[in-house]
């Protein structure tokens, strides 16, 4: 149903597990189920970088929906990339410092899954971003807030 981008992860971790139990469970029985998904490039920047240590935790413990690309989402990334605007996915920091880039994959796992992108991006037309990427490829794209609603969780 879903592919969670990382910065998803990084706004939940204000919901606390504690605080905000109803949202969690539904999260935990939606990854449980694999109905939520993210990708093993994901993993690695939350590794790299979040702030939250119950996010965190929870990767850990969730580290079986982080999925390794097939083929055939690889192909669908080299379709990514064929246009130029996408090329900015991958930033010259990111080379540099061998650090790890997400989004096409995430992208090519949503095509490929048949799965809704979740993700805390805005649209920016002729831009790379994860959500006009999304329109080009044919992926419905929905905010954080869209998930939860989609999903009818509220505090």
């Amino acid at each position: 149903m879903y592919v969670f981008d990382t910065n998803v992860f990084i706004a939940l971790g204000t919901y606390y597990p504690k605080r905000f139990p109803t949202i969690w469970k539904r999260i935990d029985s939606l990854a449980d189920s694999d109905k939520l998904i993210s990708v093993r490039e994901a993993r690695r920047e939350l590794e790299n970088y979040c702030p939250s240590d119950n996010i965190l935790e929870w990767v850990n413990r969730y580290r079986h929906i982080f999925y390794t690309p097939t083929n055939e989402e690889c192909e669908i990334v080299s379709e990514i990339f064929r246009k130029p605007q996408y090329r900015e996915f991958v930033k010259k920091n990111n080379i540099l410092r061998g650090l790890p880039v997400a989004d096409p994959f995430i992208i090519a796992s949503a095509k490929f899954h048949d799965r809704l992108v979740v993700t805390q991006e805005l649209e920016k037309p002729k831009g790379a971003r994860i959500p006009t990427a999304c329109k080009d490829f044919g992926v419905e794209c929905i905010d954080l807030e869209g998930f939860l609603e989609k999903e009818g969780l509220e505090y």
